[in-house]
């Protein structure tokens, strides 16, 4: 039997970040991974892949929609195909440099591939072989969830993981879901020049975001071409002649659309079902999620859980690796280090994207019984104007007593970068004050968040620019 003290179950990033830890605290170290290659979800068929094709679908897109006075970039052509294979080696370029050479630098871990499940809370069995570990680390991350909708096994359908690598493009395809993966990939294909519908069950899309967000990020969207359907409840697909027949109902009856793929996009099911996590008393919630404490503990004390695979409120890249290290430290040194998941920030990275930070006005409501907000539109933004791109808006909440930045929420072309300006201020909690008092560089979209903070005392459509 092989003995080590720490087994990491997973290749990602959090199970990647609690190797680097371990290494650095010369923790000896066994990482099980099969599934996707080392990178996981985010290098592989996540984040890398799909920001590497929305660039070039918003490069495609910029001559027609955000024209510049006296210049012409007109396109002839735009070719899918080659777009996809060069995204696929940036992948595999990154997968080397970033991942397999990295653990190639850590002396105190060993790599074993294979499918793992425990056999005791101490002990996994990989390849017919027993692995004993003092901690253990799940970061087994998650899969595309497949609706139970009759017809679709039988005629065909697309994850992230395919959407991501196909060749040849569609004429038209279908989007079951309106969450961060079905948009993002709608907009691609649909900018390459699919016809692209979407279909969402819920009454909006993204509903746990602030709606003056999504309200008008969904003008964008269909403003382009592209077709959302909510409140539509899909309930089989046939084949009719070569193409796929969608039926779904919605409050005005039955309809259909005719596609020739279907992309899944109605989230995400953790990798847990192989694990034999309930023969060592390992509890997962009915979304098949790993429950875990704010520590990242198990209800086994000896494992630990990170990333996708948790019942954790936010599931990013980013969470995954510090939970990652956190982790570690919580389980070797004896701390109890936490994330502070409302100082997080997210983005959804269509055009316009979406970048989040902290309580939304519902969140606020729920936990003060009260809400100072303010939305303001980016037509007051003078860089907005400047560069034409004047579609988005910023919202931002505060503590109703003490003025405190709570949240912000920002629609804009560049809004996953804003973002991260947003989080030092709610980090730091920065009052409005805070923020009023400092001197964001002009003509900069970085005077948004400024000016979201002094709508609360002025009418931020009377001052001049650089006030």
């Amino acid at each position: 039997m092989e003995k080590y003290d720490l087994g990491i179950v997973g290749g990602g990033a959090g199970a990647f970040a609690a190797a680097i830890r371990a290494d650095e605290l010369g923790i000896k170290t066994v990482m099980i991974n099969e599934g996707l290659p080392l990178g996981g979800t985010c290098l592989n068929v996540g984040c890398v892949p799909s920001k590497a094709l929305l660039h070039a679908a918003e490069k495609i897109s910029q001559p027609s929609r955000y024209k510049v006075s006296g210049v012409d970039l007109s396109l002839d052509r735009a070719d899918f195909a080659t777009a996809v294979r060069d995204e696929i080696a940036l992948v595999e370029e990154l997968r080397r440099e970033k991942y397999e050479q990295v653990l190639q630098g850590l002396g105190n871990v060993t790599l074993v591939e294979g499918l793992a499940r425990f056999t005791t809370d101490r002990t996994i069995e990989v390849n017919g072989k027993i692995i004993e570990a003092e901690k253990f680390i799940i970061a087994t991350g998650s899969k595309a969830t497949v609706p139970q909708i009759k017809g679709l096994q039988e005629a065909g359908y697309l994850t992230h993981i395919e959407a991501l690598k196909l060749r040849e493009l569609p004429e038209a395809l279908a989007v079951i879901g309106a969450g961060p993966i079905g948009l993002e990939l709608g907009q691609i294909y649909s900018r390459f020049g699919s016809k692209v519908t979407i279909l969402q069950r819920a009454k909006s899309i993204m509903p746990r975001v602030e709606t003056e967000l999504t309200d008008r990020l969904e003008q964008s969207l269909t403003a382009e071409g592209i077709a959302i359907v909510k409140g539509a409840k899909v309930t089989k697909v046939v084949v009719e002649e070569g193409k796929k027949v969608i039926s779904y109902n919605t409050n005005d009856g039955e309809q259909t659309v005719v596609v020739d793929e279907i992309l899944l996009a109605a989230g995400k099911t953790p990798n847990t079902a192989a694990l034999g996590l309930s023969e060592v008393g390992v509890e997962v919630d009915d979304k098949q999620a790993v429950v875990t404490s704010k520590t990242l503990q198990t209800s086994q004390p000896n494992i630990y859980a990170v990333g996708d695979v948790t019942n954790l409120p936010l599931r990013l890249e980013t969470t995954a690796g510090k939970e990652g290290t956190i982790a570690v430290d919580n389980a070797f040194k004896g701390t109890s280090k936490i994330v502070d998941y409302k100082a997080v920030p997210w983005a959804v990275f269509t055009d316009p994207a979406i970048g989040s930070v902290g309580y939304t006005e519902e969140e606020q409501m729920a936990e003060f019984n009260a809400c100072a907000c303010r939305t303001v539109e980016m037509d007051k933004v003078s860089k907005a104007l400047i560069t034409g791109r004047t579609e988005g808006v910023i919202r931002m909440a505060i503590h109703p007593e003490t003025r405190v930045v709570m949240g912000v929420h920002i629609l804009a072309p560049n809004a996953a970068d804003l973002i991260a300006q947003a989080m030092v201020h709610i980090r730091n909690k920065n009052t409005i004050d805070d923020i009023i008092d400092t001197l964001p560089v002009f003509p900069t979209m970085s005077e948004a968040i400024k000016i979201a903070a002094i709508s609360f005392t002025k009418d931020v459509s009377k001052m001049s620019c650089c006030t």
